[in-house]
């Protein structure tokens, strides 16, 4: 629960609504490439 919780904050502090965050990265999680993760981070999905 912890990291649930900490994933949900970091998602608010960085103004990205954590549900359509959390659905659009496990839709794309397993086909994304293992050296290219930080792109699924909350505050790279921030970014325009």
């Amino acid at each position: 629960m912890a990291i649930a919780f900490t994933l949900i904050e970091t998602a608010k502090l960085n103004g990205v609504d954590p549900q359509a965050w959390l659905t659009d990265v496990l839709s794309r999680f397993a086909d994304h490439k293992i050296n290219r993760l930080d792109e699924l981070t909350p505050w790279r999905y921030a970014q325009p």
